[in-house]
């Protein structure tokens, strides 16, 4: 029999996710997506991603740019119900005509988003270790190295939800 993972509620989590449950809970209307629901069988891995995700939002990208980043990784790591949550959050940025070329991995007209998309996956397919030529490239559409490390932040993030909410079903 495979395990599986409870839909929990603020009631039923364990108890050392019920103050994060109750936060989320209250930022959604009061109620709990499956995603976080299912994440808070494991308090620990909920509360990193939940930090890790704040942290990224506090980084220097910009809202469209953590998007791209975002859908880059979920559609790469299959995650369904992160592809559906950002296109929907890219639809409120106004761009969400960007949603069709980055399901089919096409390069984004934008050569700024281009180059994101691309040093993305070049940090995912290299873990990391990305050449000096993918660096100047990232340089040279307009990021700094801040911002290449916040490209590792965010790809650690959303590596992490992505995978949880595979591994759970969400």
């Amino acid at each position: 029999m495979p395990l599986t993972f409870p839909d929990h509620t603020i009631d039923t989590a364990p108890s050392e996710a019920t103050a994060t449950l109750t936060r989320v809970a209250s930022s959604f209307g009061g109620q709990l997506p499956a995603a976080v629901a299912r994440m808070a069988e494991a308090p620990e891995l909920l509360d990193a991603f939940l930090t890790a995700s704040r942290l990224f939002q506090g980084s220097d990208l910009t809202p469209l740019e953590q998007e791209v980043l975002i859908l880059t990784v979920a559609l790469r790591n299959r995650c369904e119900v992160c592809v559906e949550m950002h296109t929907a959050t890219l639809r409120r940025l106004g761009h969400g005509d960007l949603e069709p070329t980055l399901r089919d991995g096409d390069d984004l007209d934008d050569p700024r988003l281009s180059a994101l998309q691309y040093f993305t996956h070049q940090v995912m397919d290299s873990a990391g270790g990305v050449t000096d030529a993918d660096l100047a490239s990232f340089a040279d559409a307009g990021f700094t190295s801040r911002q290449a490390l916040d490209v590792v932040l965010g790809v650690g993030a959303y590596t992490l939800s992505t995978f949880a909410n595979r591994l759970t079903r969400a």
